[in-house]
Parts: structure tokens; sequence; C-alpha cells
């Protein structure tokens, strides 16, 4: 804090004081930092491992297609029903200059239920579709 002691001057001081602004900086900082990682997260799913996995790197363009264990669909983590799935992804893919899908399956998610979402992909005109996996470590899964 800027204060005047003793002499003349009498009048008040015209520095800013800038530590409070700071302080709410710093708090408005510390907020984004544990907020932005949980907005990025997605749908829950216990992804399958596998040993020849290529790594993608992931960026905001990317339409991702999440199948639950307990069948439900998601298009980049809006719950969509199954008979809706052509429509939501058309929508989706619609201002997408690459129509590549990934599709992000639950390991206990029905193979019947992944194979329907896909074939609706095909139906919708979407050929490209990439899975996603967990990188398997050495030391077993």
């Amino acid at each position: 804090m800027a204060m005047a002691v003793g002499g003349d001057q009498g009048g008040p001081k015209s520095d800013i004081n800038v530590t409070p602004l700071v302080d709410v900086m710093l708090v408005l900082l510390i907020i984004m930092m544990i907020v932005a990682p949980m907005l990025q997260k997605g749908v829950d799913v216990r992804l399958p491992t596998a040993t020849n996995s290529s790594d993608k790197p992931e960026t905001q363009d990317q339409t991702v297609l999440a199948v639950k264990a307990d069948r439900t669909v998601y298009i980049n983590a809006v719950q969509v029903p199954m008979s809706d799935l052509r429509r939501k992804m058309d929508e989706a893919m619609e201002s997408k200059t690459q129509k590549l899908v990934l599709i992000k399956a639950d390991e206990d998610a029905p193979y019947g239920t992944v194979m329907e979402a896909m074939d609706e992909l095909r139906a919708g005109g979407i050929e490209d579709m990439g899975l996603i996996t967990e990188k398997k470590t050495k030391g077993g899964k």
C-alpha cells in the first residue's frame, strides 16, 4: 500500500495499488489450470490395450464416437440414441474437411453395439474410422 508519511505533501497519492489485481489474477490462473484438464476428458471408458498401436495427436477438430459398456453412444461427449446416430453424426461432420471418426469403445462394450455404430457411420458415408486403444506396457497389461 502506498502511503504518504510526513512532509508537506498532504494530498492524495496517485499511485495505483496493483497487489489486489495480482492476487485476483493468480486465483483465476489457478482455477483455469484445474478446470482445463476436466473439460478435455470426454466420456469415461476403459479402453482395451494393444501392443502395436501408434500415437496420434489429439486435436479439437477430431470427431470421437464413444461406446460405453452399458451400450450408450456419445458423439463428442454428447449422448445420442443409436436410432439418431446417423443424423447427429452428419451434423457433427458437416463443417469438417477430414471425414475421420475415432471410435473409443469400452473394453466391456458388446461387440455387436460397436459394429452397429460402425454400420451406421458407413451408411452415413463415413469410411475412415480409427479405434482408440491404450498402449500395452511391458509389465503385463
